[in-house]
């Protein structure tokens, strides 16, 4: 059995959802652009498809979203996710608000972590048996976006509020919007799987390349999908600081078309689906500095039976749930001992100065 072995990461403290705002939060003058673009957000009703047997709301005015990244995205009205599996939740991330809204904590939770999943309906009206121990992203391949939340909440006990997806091939298509995305990797990266063959030094990437690089695994590091989830945040900073510094307000055709681009590359919950509510939450993030955000990765352990999976690590994974049910900070013993936390390689991408 090969053990793979996670990376130290430098964490996005918005992850993709930092990019999204930013470039809404620049249109915010532009009423017009708010008509145009709200038909491009799908959604979904994830509290009629959940129904009540839901984890109580907190009455203490957190906020908690899941996001998740996808490769698969057919559409509003469409069926997310398929009994073939073919859709696939690659990156996923609870984010909580504390009442204030002046801190948040971010905690990833890796794909291949093995979770309790629940019954949940498949896009074809049939009924999926629960399972004791499932691949995280199993849940998304079988039922979309409602049976990812319920799983969250299922294994979490906390009830999700809201729900951003963000689909990786609209996310191709808002880099090649761009014009590309400048990063620098300090090793190079070759990924056969990929077709993506990067040496050591500056590059421009474009849609289907940076594409690649956020998908790599076995090519970085140890291999690891705790490596990858890493390698995507530190590719998503450079991303955001760029989208941040082009001065997007004076170039509003440029505006308008990235603004089009991300809006179209995003699946919300019902309460989310328009340009001002993402808009409100962007300012709310953009309030919040990497200093009031804690950031970490669900603590795990490998599985002793398949070094490529890994299992919640407890007590420590409750006083992560226990500290956002109740809207506090999570103590540091909480990652004490978790794979996630080991030291490991350092940061291959930054963004090209």
């Amino acid at each position: 059995m090969t053990r793979i072995r996670p990376r130290r990461r430098r964490l996005l403290w918005a992850a993709a959802v930092a990019v999204l705002s930013v470039v809404l939060l620049a249109a915010t003058g532009a009423v017009i652009l708010y008509h145009r673009l709200d038909g491009n957000i799908a959604h979904v009703d994830i509290n009629a498809a959940l129904g009540g047997d839901r984890p109580e709301d907190s009455p203490n005015g957190s906020q908690d979203i899941l996001v998740l990244g996808s490769d698969a995205r057919p559409g509003a009205g469409g069926a997310h996710g398929s009994p073939s599996g073919e859709a696939r939740a690659d990156t996923a991330m609870i984010v909580h608000l504390n009442e204030d809204r002046d801190g948040a904590t971010l905690v990833s939770i890796p794909r291949d972590t093995l979770v309790p999943r629940p019954a949940c309906q498949r896009p074809d009206g049939t009924t999926a048996p629960p399972a004791r121990a499932a691949m995280f992203n199993e849940a998304y391949a079988i039922g979309g976006p409602a049976c990812a939340v319920k799983t969250v909440e299922r294994f979490t006990g906390v009830r999700i509020d809201h729900y951003i997806e963000i689909d990786f091939q609209g996310f191709e298509k808002l880099i090649d919007t761009l014009g590309g995305v400048d990063i620098t990797t300090r090793e190079p990266i070759d990924d056969a799987d990929s077709h993506l063959s990067l040496p050591a030094g500056s590059h421009t990437l474009d849609g289907e390349q940076a594409l690649a690089l956020v998908r790599t695994r076995k090519a970085i590091g140890d291999g690891s999908d705790l490596g990858r989830i890493g390698l995507q945040h530190e590719f998503l900073r450079a991303l955001a600081e760029q989208i941040g510094s082009i001065g997007l307000l004076a170039d509003p055709k440029r505006l308008y078309d990235l603004a089009a681009a991300a809006t179209s590359a995003v699946t919300t919950d019902s309460q989310l689906a328009s340009v001002s509510a993402l808009t409100a939450l962007g300012r709310t993030l953009h309030t919040i500095g990497p200093d009031n955000m804690r950031m970490l990765t669900v603590p795990v352990r490998y599985d002793p039976a398949d070094g490529n999976r890994v299992l919640p690590l407890e007590p420590q994974c409750a006083q992560v749930w226990h500290a956002l049910r109740r809207d506090e900070p999570v103590p540091a013993s909480a990652t004490r001992g978790s794979a996630a936390e080991e030291e490991g390689t350092p940061g291959v991408v930054t963004r090209a100065r």
